[in-house]
């Protein structure tokens, strides 16, 4: 049922995979995928990003709720690839986040790498342990626990 992809996925694939879109698309590109276990992929911190305007004008910093949505989003792109074609009928939300640890600020022109892997999954959930790094070094941490619904019909 998994899908057949071609490494990197590029933001195009991407957005077939997730509902997310600008300005909150938090992936731009997966280098790394083990099926239902783990993924690998990085978000391109821009000084155009709409959230340094107010966070923090004279010290532009990334939010770091925005920085576990980035560990949650490569999260759902390991459960919507694994899901193949059914993919399009699903729906991911964000239940849960815990052990969350911020190390170092992330800011403008930082290339964001995001590791996460499967935990374990559970009927309708999927339990996630992401790292996020900047030039291998740990800025961030959690746990993410997302629960899967049918997307609603049109």
């Amino acid at each position: 049922m998994t899908m057949n992809l071609e490494l990197p996925l590029t933001v195009e694939t991407i957005q077939q995979l997730l509902p997310h879109r600008y300005p909150f698309l938090l992936v731009d590109r997966v280098t790394e995928f083990e099926p239902a276990k783990r993924i690998v992929a990085y978000k391109n911190v821009s000084y155009n990003e709409p959230f340094f305007a107010g966070h923090f004008p004279e010290r532009k910093v990334m939010p770091g709720v925005l920085i576990i949505e980035a560990l949650a989003q490569a999260g759902g792109l390991i459960t919507q690839i694994g899901y193949g074609d059914e993919a399009k009928n699903k729906l991911f939300y964000l239940v849960k986040v815990d052990n969350v640890k911020f190390s170092c600020p992330v800011v403008p022109g930082d290339r964001l790498e995001l590791e996460v892997v499967v935990k374990r999954t559970i009927r309708n959930m999927a339990l996630y342990e992401g790292i996020a790094r900047v030039d291998g070094k740990q800025v961030a941490c959690a746990e993410v626990l997302c629960a899967e619904t049918d997307k609603p019909k049109e």
